[in-house]
């Protein structure tokens, strides 16, 4: 057996102890509802299981953001609900029960406690609507899921760290922060980002946002407090799951933002995206390989231009670690347009017209 193997079980191992530990203390299983999307034709509800203290007020990341998204920040407080946070026991296996819209599909659990359930021909018109979740021992919850408009042809897919918030933290410490550290008014958001989101959806009213991330979902509801701070729009936000997986040591960052990108071009295929990220990382690389395997879906990739101090904390280095070659790209060889700027401000001068442009060639060709 190889070593993450191992501590993929060992992790299991743990983790059912922990359940029935806590089970025989009183404890219940509780049902976070997270959100969800689709299509007319289809829907991802979202969601997560772990075991919770009956006695103790139940905490949904949702619910509490919606609750006080700018009131007065208990500092002791959020640090203890970050640390429960991300110290959990998560029900694997567990039956699950989603309704929506008169249709109840019949699930489990994965060993993480996690759930991604595709409802079919489920009925509902676009827009926001809310789902039922229930499982075994606990208490129902719902879940908001997003119903995209058939006709809509624009969309976002937006990073979020060091792309829409600053933190100024090595990104190993990145997550620790944002669960341990939960006072959202340290974060600082990237200058103009929110504005040009805003600026980019105003031509496009019914367009989606998706905020795709390496961070854990246990970051869920510091991040949403952070994005209502800083007027973010409100969209999905597509996470992970941190730990130990029989083919490595931690989940991969960069299958994860693949597998998710091309979720949403498969859901929705008739949207032509703008991938916003940062240099940061690998996101010049993803974004790029993503537009040359499907250019006539890509409407334009911004990547925001992290500074000399950034790019150190990010991975060492002042410089961007990995920039698709010259003449070996979607610009180069698609006309996928990139566009590049310090912040929201500098984007704003060139890619709302940029998107414009893409978008008009885009339905030429499809006619």
């Amino acid at each position: 057996m190889g070593l993450s193997r191992f501590a993929s079980a060992v992790e299991d191992a743990i983790n059912r102890r922990s359940v029935a530990y806590l089970r025989d203390k009183g404890w219940r299983p509780r049902i976070i509802g997270l959100t969800g999307y689709g299509s007319v034709q289809s829907l991802h509800v979202l969601g997560r299981v772990i075991m919770a203290d009956p006695q103790v007020e139940a905490e949904d990341p949702e619910a509490l953001e919606r609750a006080a998204p700018l009131g007065p920040i208990n500092v002791a407080a959020e640090a203890q609900r970050g640390w429960r946070s991300f110290f959990t026991a998560q029900v694997g296996f567990l039956p699950v029960t989603v309704h929506a819209n008169g249709q109840s599909i019949r699930t489990l659990t994965d060993r993480g406690g996690y759930l991604d359930v595709m409802v079919r021909d489920h009925g509902l018109e676009p827009g926001w609507h809310e789902v039922t979740i229930e499982a075994a021992a606990a208490q129902p919850v719902t879940a908001k899921v997003l119903v995209v408009d058939p006709s809509v042809r624009a969309g976002i897919v937006s990073d979020i760290d060091d792309t829409i918030m600053v933190t100024m933290l090595p990104r190993a410490l990145i997550a620790a922060w944002n669960t341990f550290v939960r006072h959202t008014s340290t974060r600082k958001a990237v200058p103009g980002m929110a504005d040009l989101y805003r600026k980019l959806l105003s031509e496009h009213p019914t367009a989606p946002i998706f905020y795709l991330s390496t961070g854990a979902w246990n970051t869920v509801p510091t991040l949403r407090r952070f994005m209502d701070r800083n007027g973010y729009p409100e969209g999905p936000m597509l996470m992970t799951d941190w730990g130990p997986t029989p083919t490595g040591f931690f989940r991969s960052g960069i299958e994860h933002k693949r597998t998710q990108l091309r979720n949403l071009l498969i859901t929705f295929p008739d949207i032509n995206w703008v991938l916003v990220g940062d240099d940061g990382q690998h996101d010049p690389m993803i974004y790029d390989e993503l537009a040359r395997e499907h250019p006539r879906h890509i409407a334009a990739i911004a990547i925001r231009q992290l500074s000399p101090a950034e790019q150190v904390l990010a991975h060492g280095t002042p410089e961007a670690i990995e920039q698709p070659p010259a003449l070996r790209n979607a610009t180069a060889e698609h006309g996928v347009p990139t566009v590049q700027g310090r912040d929201g401000h500098a984007l704003a001068t060139a890619l709302p017209e940029v998107v414009a442009e893409r978008t008009h060639t885009l339905v030429a060709l499809d006619d």
